[in-house]
């Protein structure tokens, strides 16, 4: 009987700024089709490629943390003090360090494959783990002919077809701006 590995793991990085319905319908679906032990949260100080924040640290993870709360498998870390950095090269690689049996699994979305050159370090995090890119709302065909679709090897990326979630933290923090303002 072959034994089935159980060390999969996800990590779905980001500023959660902030968290809704949509990130929980992500990672249950990357739990369910990945087969995956645990799939990690890992909330950013700040996205390197934005220009601020809506709502503080703390409030995002007082947000997310009540958000995944039912959900035995999804994990909330905050480890940019740790690794001295918010960067996914030095998150992955922590990960890899600790447990090194495990198999690793980027849950991005096809708007962040369109930038993903834009990483640092990216094609080694694309050696490092498999991406598994969820469609989002208009950037799918961008994101199929973005650079880095053209650099990876086929079997280092996955394509989950999710129904389209209506859903972004950028829509949400600008109706909440709106109402402020």
């Amino acid at each position: 009987m072959r034994k089935i590995n159980n060390n999969f793991v996800g990590i779905f990085g980001g500023s959660f700024d902030p968290p809704h319905k949509g990130h929980l319908i992500i990672s249950r679906a990357s739990i369910k089709k990945l087969k995956l032990k645990n799939l990690y949260w890992i909330v950013t100080k700040k996205n390197p490629l934005k220009k601020k924040t809506l709502f503080s640290l703390n409030q995002r993870l007082r947000r997310c943390a009540a958000m995944i709360k039912s959900d035995k498998k999804i994990k909330l870390l905050f480890l940019e003090k740790k690794v001295k950095s918010s960067r996914t090269i030095k998150i992955l690689k922590y990960f890899i360090k600790k447990t090194p049996e495990s198999k690793f699994f980027l849950i991005i979305g096809s708007d962040n494959l369109i930038n993903f050159t834009k990483w640092t370090e990216w094609k080694l995090i694309a050696k490092l783990c498999k991406l598994v890119v969820f469609s989002r709302k208009g950037f799918d065909l961008k994101a199929k002919k973005s650079v880095i679709v053209k650099y990876l090897d086929k079997k280092n990326i996955i394509y989950i077809k999710n129904k389209k979630i209506n859903i972004s933290s950028t829509e949400l923090r600008e109706k909440i701006l709106n109402k402020i303002n």
